[in-house]
């Protein structure tokens, strides 16, 4: 069983901390209190302050004794992030605090592999909390009262999730003997029918996660490969670089496929409904894109068409990242068309568009023993370019 940390400011939440380490200890875990207050002062936690900012790149000093509160509450986000990834005896995860230490502790959670317990009970946890959660899965529970001292509220809320906390810890989940080998596959409504065909054949002996390529969902995926759940990823469907480049409503990080090249897992991917920008209903275009080829998908989803020039550097932005890849990588470009709308007769179709894509991957290519490009005279939803795809990944998987 694995310890439970929790975590916070001792110098201005220490009763708190306290007494969620007292409920953890009591029902039968085991309690380490982390002290990531920033003025250096010893409060008596179990791993001190000073203990963590020493895993700052730059040491304690870059994170004690600042005088900007935000730039200290910041080295201290990045010294916990590199404590934590380092410790193997963690069970659980348990943060409380406001604002400031919300962003802090949050931002070394999103760290931690998924199913890894983490939660963090906040005053802000009855807004937006995408920022302080991300693609991961850390649970935010609202303090309902501000973290400033125990009373008949906050004993109850803070208690409750020292318990959940414990609780998770104890029991951890094991894997299952019918657990099958896991693929990640990234999806767009134009791409159903591509990943529905090659779900039907390799869903009968690996189990097919797809994730919506809304920009979280590509970076669902790849913390999932980053969590050692994949054993693989086909990313047929790479459209939140567009909206990364352009300014779109579904953008990718700078990361996008930066847990392929730090795993060197299996790569299968393609071009899927790169012909597009995504924004919301007609009216939130930005004006600078008024005049362009835009096709209104619903109420909420207006598409807009893909230029010729952010093409190339749409294919610029994949290939760089794919010659850094060092495990096993198919690449396949649909000649005939990347999305639902991108065929032929469809709103979208523009060869000169897709050559300008596709010319650019090929141009910016470097041939390796790992790497494999192939091109498909089909287009990316026909039974052919499916076929492709799951010949490649059983060909990457030998």
């Amino acid at each position: 069983m694995g310890k439970v940390y929790v975590i916070g400011t001792c110098d201005t939440k220490g009763a708190e901390l306290r007494y969620a380490q007292e409920v953890i200890n009591a029902a039968g875990a085991d309690a380490v209190l982390v002290d990531v207050g920033t003025l250096g002062e010893d409060a008596g936690a179990d791993i001190r302050a000073r203990e963590v900012a020493q895993f700052h790149p730059e040491g304690a000093a870059a994170v004690l004794g600042q005088t900007d509160r935000g730039t200290a509450v910041s080295a201290m986000a990045k010294a916990l992030t590199t404590f934590l990834t380092l410790r193997g005896d963690i069970g659980a995860v348990l943060g409380l605090g406001g604002t400031g230490n919300t962003a802090l502790v949050t931002e070394a959670m999103r760290a931690l592999p998924i199913g890894l317990p983490k939660l963090m009970v906040s005053t802000v946890a009855s807004g937006n909390v995408a920022p302080y959660v991300g693609p991961n899965d850390i649970t935010m529970m609202y303090s309902v009262v501000d973290v400033a001292g125990l009373n008949a509220i906050s004993r109850k809320v803070i208690g409750n999730a020292a318990n959940a906390a414990a609780g998770m810890a104890r029991n951890p989940i094991p894997a299952s003997s019918n657990d099958r080998p896991g693929i990640g596959m990234t999806m767009f409504g134009v791409t159903t029918a591509c990943v529905t065909q090659v779900r039907e054949i390799l869903g009968k002996t690996h189990e097919i996660y797809v994730f919506h390529a809304t920009g979280v969902g590509g970076q669902s995926m790849e913390k999932l490969a980053d969590s050692g759940l994949l054993q693989g990823v086909i990313d047929v469907t790479t459209t939140e670089v567009p909206d990364l480049l352009v300014g779109g409503v579904f953008p990718a990080t700078m990361d996008r496929f930066g847990a392929i090249i730090r795993t060197g897992l299996p790569y299968i991917g393609s071009v899927g409904a790169v012909d597009m920008v995504n924004f919301g209903a007609r009216e939130t275009v930005p004006v600078a894109f008024q005049d362009r080829r835009l096709h209104v998908h619903n109420a909420q989803v207006t598409l807009m068409r893909t230029t010729p020039e952010e093409n190339r550097r749409i294919g610029t932005f994949i290939v760089e990242r794919l010659n850094r890849m060092q495990g096993p990588v198919r690449f396949l470009l649909p000649l005939q068309g990347v999305s639902a709308i991108d065929a032929a007769g469809q709103p979208f179709h523009d060869p000169e568009a897709d050559a300008a894509l596709f010319t650019a991957i090929r141009d910016g290519w470097r041939d390796a023993e790992n790497r494999r490009l192939v091109e498909v005279d089909a287009h990316i939803n026909s039974p052919e370019f499916a076929a492709a795809l799951v010949a490649n990944f059983h060909d990457s998987h030998d």
